[in-house]
């Protein structure tokens, strides 16, 4: 059975920073579809990230330039690198993964089939 667990979220302040993890057991990443997206009170669901089986990454604008999403080389766990942090990055950052999704892109991420529990990510001015 396919588990994730996030980790790292917590509150800083505007322009700091954060790295979220995210580990996996059931499977391994390197054959799926895999990544991040985030969910605010009020808010529709947004994808962030994720990476393809090839490695390549592909971002939400509202985060490119400033978050950078990557994998350990064991491709065992997740990660997503959270630089200048706006307030508006507020939210409950999940991650999720999918062996044979439609298409592996950030904005896809919230549909991916499997998830975890979520990380709260706070951002104050």
């Amino acid at each position: 059975q396919v588990q994730l667990v996030e980790s790292g979220g917590g509150s800083v302040q505007a322009g700091g920073s954060l790295r979220l993890s995210c580990g996996a057991s059931g499977y391994t990443y390197s054959s799926y579809c895999v990544g991040w997206f985030r969910e605010a009170p009020g808010k529709e669901r947004e994808g962030v990230a994720t990476i393809d089986r090839d490695g390549r990454p592909s971002y939400a604008d509202s985060v490119k330039g400033r978050f950078t999403v990557s994998q350990d080389n064991a491709k065992t766990s997740l990660y997503l690198q959270m630089n200048n942090l706006k307030p508006e990055d507020t939210a409950m950052y999940y991650c999720a993964a999918d062996p044979w999704p439609i298409y592996c892109a950030a904005d896809y991420s919230p549909r991916l089939a499997y998830r975890g529990r979520g990380t709260q990510v706070t951002v104050s001015s």
